[in-house]
């Protein structure tokens, strides 16, 4: 539960970090486009020591790209538009409950008891945290939007998952660099980077009060809420299975919540006090259902692989990418 829990707080710390940047001058969208185009560069040399990977699974990684990276951001953003910030969390929150439905009647596999309870009190306490009431409206649009958002959410950690065993298993490593240089693409598109106002990043942000160097809060977005948090998020998944790793990953409001308390002088109610135990209960029940083998079978689990090579019977533990050899080995 160590890697999702600090994927949560590396994720939840995003928002802090880019207010003050969004306050200074930039548009959300390019903020989120500085974000993955910058996660993308950091991880270009691991992208090319597993430059075969795209030969071998490219479905995987376009489906990573454009739903786990550039889908999420695309769909929320857009979202806000035209509903609350509060509604639109909780919708893409939903993510944890609308797994359990794919394991259930998608995959026909069973759910334990823990996590259907661990996803209940996760979005229950998820509404308070977000104070969903405060800005209650109907917008069938701006709905369908957070729901896509939600769906995409769910790739993330189906995906993540995904061709995690076997013969033919793909390095986490290699999945998120192409990833991210996949949603960095698509976002290029969205967000219309010439349009940037390029001198903020040469100012100066107020965080607080405090005047911070902006390049110093887009380097702990880059770093922290998108390299690091992405890496444990995806390793997280492959070690407590998608539906644990989802409702984990619901504390990501939470944080975001308080670092907004402490860091940014925001209000926070006992309401949301409460609704910050409520999901952090839902993720210790949820995590007492992660599967206690390595050799679990994966929720999104592909095709069967291709009958393996005499040489080729190493056990390819799954979760250790130091175990793997690299994609371009010869």
């Amino acid at each position: 539960m160590g890697l999702a829990l600090v994927s949560a707080l590396a994720f939840g710390g995003s928002g802090v970090a880019a207010k003050p940047l969004i306050e200074a001058g930039l548009e959300p969208l390019q903020v989120t486009w500085l974000r993955v185009t910058g996660a993308a560069l950091v991880m270009l040399p691991l992208a090319w020591r597993h430059r075969r990977l795209p030969l071998r699974r490219p479905g995987l990684l376009l489906g990573f790209g454009l739903l786990a990276v550039a889908g999420v951001q695309a769909f929320y953003f857009a979202a806000l538009s035209r509903i609350p910030v509060g509604v639109a969390l909780l919708v893409e929150y939903l993510a944890p409950a609308l797994v359990l439905g794919w394991v259930r009647f998608v995959q026909r596999r069973p759910v334990s008891r823990a996590a259907a309870v661990g996803v209940v009190l996760a979005v229950g306490g998820l509404a308070c945290v977000v104070e969903v009431w405060s800005g209650l409206s109907f917008d069938a649009l701006g709905l369908a939007l957070a729901l896509g958002a939600a769906c995409c959410q769910v790739g993330y950690f189906v995906l993540s998952d995904h061709g995690s065993e076997g013969q033919d298993a793909a390095d986490p490593l290699g999945v998120i660099a192409y990833g991210l240089l996949i949603g960095a693409a698509t976002l290029t598109v969205i967000a219309r980077p010439w349009e940037t106002h390029w001198p903020v990043l040469t100012g100066q942000a107020d965080l607080a009060g405090t005047r911070v160097p902006a390049v110093l809060l887009l380097g702990w977005i880059v770093l922290i809420a998108t390299v690091i948090a992405y890496l444990t998020g995806v390793l997280s998944v492959r070690r407590l299975s998608p539906q644990v790793a989802g409702v984990v990953a619901c504390l990501e409001a939470v944080v975001a919540t308080v670092l907004a308390w402490v860091l940014l002088d925001e209000h926070l109610g006992a309401v949301q006090v409460v609704g910050g135990v409520l999901v952090l209960g839902g993720a210790l029940i949820a995590q007492t259902s992660a599967p206690k083998a390595a050799g679990a079978e994966p929720v999104a689990a592909g095709p069967p692989p291709a009958a393996p090579a005499p040489a080729a019977s190493e056990s390819g533990h799954r979760r250790a990418a130091a175990d793997e050899p690299p994609e371009d080995a010869p």
